[in-house]
């Protein structure tokens, strides 16, 4: 095993747009690359801005109320400050769910609000990002045995994270909140390299573009 890391996260938000929404909680857990856990998950709540109106029906999925953020969280300086430590420890490739199109653009705003390069953390050092909704996606396109897919009403599969886990019988009580949501990433993680560990370490390899690259001989 490499000394690299995974730092598997997880936002909880106030809106839908996570260019112009604002956090309310923040979840993240350390693994090594072969998902062992290696750090104290870390669970925080942001403050919100006063010129910001929390939409009330993320407030009633996620069960955040502004009070309760107002009341338990940090400045959203602090908050950023503290995140941006983690993700920026040498060799962390940064991991979640659907997260290269909700939390890595959240956090990408998150960091220019406060004056942090919004992209340096995912490349300097040897840092990378991925997220393992599309990893879930070519499985079940290409290699689907030893895991249970979901099936929607109208016959496709679906990838609603909470149904995932639910028909695999990964324990995941708590959907939209925030370590659990990472928790259960992990769990699904762990359960496609145990099933299909060619395809697991074939997508793990390609979130480094060089890998990427290679493979289309450029």
């Amino acid at each position: 095993m490499s000394g690299n890391s995974i730092y598997w996260y997880d936002f909880e938000t106030f809106g839908r747009d996570p260019r112009r929404t604002r956090a309310s909680q923040f979840a993240g857990i350390r693994t090594d690359e072969d998902l062992n856990i290696i750090s104290e998950p870390l669970v925080f709540y942001c403050k919100p801005a006063d010129d910001f109106l929390p939409d009330p029906m993320a407030c009633l999925i996620t069960g955040i109320s502004p009070q309760k953020a107002l009341q338990e969280g940090v400045c959203e300086s602090e908050f950023i400050q503290r995140i941006e430590r983690e993700f920026s420890q040498p060799g962390t490739c940064v991991a979640g769910y659907n997260s290269i199109r909700f939390d890595d653009e959240l956090t990408r705003q998150l960091l220019y609000r406060n004056f942090y390069d919004p992209y340096e953390r995912e490349w300097k050092n040897g840092n990378s990002r991925w997220d393992i909704i599309d990893m879930l996606r070519l499985c079940a396109a290409t290699r689907s045995e030893g895991i249970v897919w979901p099936q929607r009403e109208d016959g496709s599969t679906s990838f609603r994270l909470e149904q995932l886990t639910a028909a695999n019988g990964i324990e995941h009580a708590d959907a939209h909140d925030a370590l659990s949501d990472v928790i259960a990433t992990i769990e699904m993680a762990k359960l496609v390299r145990q099933q299909q560990p060619k395809l697991y370490e074939y997508v793990y390899k390609l979130r480094n573009k060089r890998a990427v690259q290679s493979e289309i001989d450029m």
